[in-house]
């Protein structure tokens, strides 16, 4: 099916689209938040990359990455339709999160990932933000014990 806007008319239409937040993530997860008591977060913080939530005084930065959009190495989700815009566009997406988690480590920030689909294991998931919190309030700012703890809960989050 054929487009009936130019280029530039989708383009100016597609701008003007406004997210409104996802309840099947960065809801979910503040709700997670709540329901543990883990505190000090906020959210719409001018930063770099919008992450979906931050701890300020720790500086940790939270994203929480949908399955489709993001590529998903374990849901493996693939578009249906317009396969060739879609796959450039999350390829694009990932090389743009990897660009982001550099910026922000080398400005002393720590940057979680939580997969879309880790959203069922919420108790996994607070527990070891909750041990990245700690970490950062007893050890101080990027401590080289944070660091290898960092890398060791990726592997939940991913």
């Amino acid at each position: 099916m054929s487009d009936n806007m130019s280029k530039e008319q989708r383009s100016y239409t597609m701008s003007r689209i406004r997210s409104r937040g996802n309840e099947t993530t960065e809801e979910r997860l503040a709700k997670l938040f709540r329901t543990y008591g883990i505190k000090g977060w906020r959210r719409h913080v001018d930063l770099l990359g919008k992450p979906d939530f931050v701890f300020r005084k720790e500086k940790v930065a939270v994203f929480v990455d949908g399955c489709f959009w993001h590529g998903c190495p374990r849901c493996k989700l693939k578009p249906k339709t317009n396969i060739e815009y879609w796959t450039k566009k999350i390829r694009g997406n990932r090389r743009r999160d990897r660009m982001t988690r550099g910026h922000l480590e080398g400005k002393g920030w720590a940057v979680i990932r939580i997969w879309e689909h880790a959203l069922m294991h919420p108790r996994r998931i607070a527990r070891a933000i909750e041990d990245v919190l700690e970490g950062r309030r007893k050890n101080g700012i990027c401590s080289e014990s944070e660091k290898k703890n960092m890398e060791a809960n990726q592997v939940i989050f991913r």
